[in-house]
């Protein structure tokens, strides 16, 4: 940290942040450490969403497809062991049912993806409360400034350069804190529409596998 602001300081434009910080740090500091909150979700959610619903849906059903057709029904069971993906332990509660009527099976395969379907979203919600928290940390540092500097140029004996000096600061310690605490709501709002709007495709996608799995399995049980 200290380094960080030694290197502002040698930038004459950032000398009131620097100046800023070691005024009254505690609302910068808690936002930052808010911040590292978020990065750290918005990191674990991406990888969970690109490497665990990485498969093509459509190409691995049509695998089990053709051995379900064939008969092979412990092929296809064996193929969906490969692996820990979500679709293919959706499509693997429906297979150990295969031989069961469409009740058992569509049983089998709602109670799976009701299982699954959460995990896709599972904390991205957090980022809007984030959000807000953000936001209102950097008003209260806003406030927080403004107080402390009306305070300090109401003193008595101080020159006009110092007075016009606090006030600068003060102001600028208030700006900071602001827009700190907007630029880390507008990454969360960002970065949540994204994430959730991927997860209702994982969701969709999830949904519309368990419908082919289902009419795979009962299309021969069902009465002509």
């Amino acid at each position: 940290m200290q380094l960080l602001l030694l290197a502002a300081e040698g930038t004459g434009g950032s000398s009131q942040l620097v100046e800023a910080f070691r005024h009254n740090p505690t609302f910068m500091v808690l936002n930052l450490c808010t911040s590292a909150v978020v990065l750290t979700l918005v990191i674990e959610r991406f990888a969970f969403q690109l490497t665990r619903y990485r498969v093509n849906s459509k190409e691995f059903f049509a695998q089990v497809k053709k051995l379900v057709q064939a008969g092979n029904i412990d092929r296809a069971i064996k193929l969906c062991e490969a692996s820990d993906y979500p679709i293919l332990q959706l499509v693997k509660s429906g297979l150990t049912h295969a031989n069961k009527g469409p009740d058992e099976i569509d049983a089998a395969l709602s109670e799976r993806l009701s299982e699954l379907k959460p995990q896709a979203e599972k904390r991205v919600g957090a980022l809007w409360s984030l959000a807000n928290i953000a936001t209102l940390i950097g008003l209260l540092g806003t406030v927080s400034g403004l107080i402390a500097t009306f305070s300090a140029i109401s003193q008595a004996g101080l020159s006009q350069a110092d007075k016009q000096r606090l006030l600068s600061n003060g102001i600028a310690e208030a700006m900071y804190n602001t827009a700190l605490g907007l630029g880390i709501a507008v990454f969360c709002m960002i970065t949540h529409i994204i994430l959730h709007t991927r997860a209702k495709a994982i969701q969709h996608d999830l949904e519309s596998t368990m419908e082919r799995t289902f009419n795979l399995l009962t299309i021969g049980q069902r009465p002509s």
